[in-house]
C-alpha cells in the first residue's frame, strides 16, 4: 500500500515539475518583450524630441542669418530732401535689445511655468504624450509652443528687414552726411550713398527699418500671454482682473513700440506693421498650435464615471 502511494505521489509530482519547469521560459519572454516596449519607449521620446528642437532650429535660421550677418540688407536708395529720414541719432534706448528679449521671454515663460503647476496641482492633471511626468509634460507643450512662435515671429522680422531695407529716420545722421554734403537735386532718386561713418555696423542696422523687431517681440509674447491668461485664469471671484492684466500687457506691448518711434528708429508704419505680425503670430501659435484652448472631453472613453481619473475633473495633457 505505501509503495502504490509512493508511486502516486510520484505521478503527481512530475507534471507539476514539468509545468514549472515550462513557466520559466514563459517569464522569460514576457520579460524580454517588456524590455522591447522599454527601449521602444525611449527611443520614440527621444526621436519626438529631437523632431521638436529640429523645426525650432530650421524656424530660426533667418533669425540668425541675420544677427550673424550671413546675409546683408537690400541696398535702398532715397529721394533727395526726403525729411523721414534726417532725424538725429539717439544713442541711449528706453528699451534695448537685451531687456526686451530677457523680459519678453522671462514673464511669459514664469508665468506658464506657474501657470502649468497649479493646473496640474488644482485639477489632478495626468500625461497620455511620450513624457510621463504631467507637469513636465504640460510645460513642455505650452513652452515648446511659446518658442516656437517667438522663432517664427523673428524670423520674419528679419526677413523683411533684410528683403525691404527701409532706411531708419536717423539714416542720414548716422551715415554722416547731408543734403547739402551730397549736393543732390530735391525730388531726385539717390541709388547710392557713401556714407562717413567708420561703424559698419551701425550703417547697415539704419538699413532695417521695416519692420520694428521690438513691436512684433514685444506684442507677440504679450498678447500670447494675454491668450493663455484667457485660457488658464478662470477664477471667477474677480470678474475685472483677467481682463485688466490682459490690458496691461497689450498696454506695455504698445509701449514698447511707440519708443522706437520716439527715438526715431522706426517710422510709424513699421511699428504698425510689428504690431499686426506680432498679433497674428500670436493667435495662430494660441488657437492653432498650443494646446491651451483644446478641449479634454476626447480623452474620455464612454466607461468612464465622474469618479474614476479621468472623469471631467481630471484633466489630460
Amino acid at each position: 500500500m505505501l509503495e502504490a502511494f509512493g508511486t502516486q505521489s510520484a505521478a503527481v509530482s512530475a507534471p507539476s515539475a514539468d509545468k514549472k519547469i515550462s513557466l520559466a521560459p514563459a517569464g522569460m519572454d514576457s520579460g524580454k518583450k517588456l524590455l522591447q516596449k522599454t527601449g521602444s519607449a525611449l527611443s520614440k521620446r527621444r526621436f519626438l524630441v529631437a523632431l521638436d528642437l529640429l523645426c525650432l532650429l530650421i524656424a530660426s535660421i533667418p533669425f540668425f542669418a541675420c544677427e550673424l550677418k550671413a546675409v546683408g540688407p537690400f541696398k535702398r536708395g532715397f529721394i533727395c530732401g526726403d525729411p523721414s529720414i534726417t532725424y538725429p541719432h539717439l544713442r541711449n534706448e528706453a528699451i534695448p535689445d537685451e531687456l526686451l528679449i530677457a523680459g519678453g521671454i522671462f514673464i511669459t515663460g514664469l508665468a506658464i511655468a506657474v501657470g502649468e503647476c497649479c493646473r496640474v496641482r488644482i485639477q489632478s492633471t495626468s500625461s497620455k504624450s511620450f513624457v510621463r511626468n504631467p507637469y513636465i509634460s504640460c510645460l513642455y507643450k505650452e513652452l515648446g509652443s511659446f518658442l516656437f512662435g517667438c522663432c517664427v515671429g523673428q524670423s520674419l522680422t528679419n526677413m523683411a528687414k533684410l528683403g525691404v531695407g527701409r532706411l531708419r529716420p536717423h539714416f542720414l545722421s548716422v551715415c554722416g552726411v547731408t543734403y547739402a554734403s551730397l549736393n543732390c537735386t530735391p525730388g531726385t532718386y539717390v541709388a547710392t550713398v557713401t556714407c562717413l561713418n567708420s561703424d559698419p555696423h551701425l550703417v547697415e542696422e539704419a538699413r532695417k527699418s521695416f519692420f520694428s523687431g521690438h513691436a512684433s517681440f514685444a506684442m507677440y509674447t504679450m498678447l500670447y500671454l494675454a491668450f493663455y491668461l484667457q485660457a488658464r485664469l478662470t477664477w471667477r471671484g474677480a470678474r475685472l482682473l483677467r481682463p485688466m492684466l490682459q490690458f496691461l500687457l497689450v498696454l506695455l506691448a504698445v509701449y514698447t513700440g511707440l519708443t522706437r518711434i520716439s527715438e526715431y528708429r522706426h517710422h510709424p508704419t513699421d511699428v504698425l506693421a510689428g504690431y499686426i505680425q506680432g498679433a497674428l503670430t500670436a493667435y495662430w501659435v494660441a488657437i492653432y498650435i498650443s494646446p491651451m484652448f483644446k478641449s479634454c472631453s476626447s480623452d474620455l472613453s464612454a466607461d468612464e464615471t465622474p469618479d474614476s481619473p479621468l472623469s471631467p475633473h481630471h484633466t489630460v495633457c
